[in-house]
């Protein structure tokens, strides 16, 4: 604030004004931040922040600023989608993770099951090997690189269909 000594805030240095003791903008942007006002003027415009953060109470006020901050830093990253860009980037990035889970927990599962038939047979592999020429679908092997200390290169596991798959994995 200029009347106490101290630099104006980077909203009122911007619209090149006075900034008095009951400036609105002072406390949520400060002068040394003036990139973060410029981008909020830019995009919502000083007049709707400042209507804005009149209509709210105090307290709400420091995460209105911030909400408005995040939402002018991604529209003039990507002024087509905004926010809404970097949330559906991130919805995709879950979506792949999922994914990536349900395989690894598909490989646990295989493991578990093949340790569980091994340990009944001595250790001997070959009663895979006669369910597998009796029509089923090829060995599976593991294809995490964090799982590959658990597969022995003699084991078979069999490929299960999804909806082996999401019985073994969702009871």
């Amino acid at each position: 604030m200029a009347g106490s000594g101290m630099s104006p805030c980077a909203a009122c240095k911007l619209l090149r004004r006075r900034c008095t003791r009951d400036c609105v903008f002072a406390p949520y942007f400060p002068p040394d931040e003036p990139q973060k006002f410029a981008n909020v003027h830019k995009v919502f415009g000083a007049a709707n922040v400042n209507k804005m953060l009149q209509e709210l109470p105090v307290e709400a006020r420091g995460d209105a600023v911030s909400s408005m901050v995040y939402e002018a830093d991604a529209r003039v990253r990507d002024p087509v989608y905004g926010c809404v860009g970097a949330i559906s980037s991130l919805q995709q990035q879950v979506a792949h993770l999922q994914t990536q889970l349900a395989v690894a927990n598909a490989e646990i599962v295989c493991m578990r099951i093949h340790n569980t038939e091994s340990s009944s047979d001595c250790g001997t592999p070959h009663h895979m090997q006669g369910s597998y020429q009796q029509g089923l679908s090829p060995p599976l092997q593991p294809q995490s690189p964090e799982l590959h200390h658990y597969h022995k290169p003699t084991a078979y596991y069999h490929r299960m269909d999804n909806s082996e798959l999401a019985e073994l994995l969702w009871t």
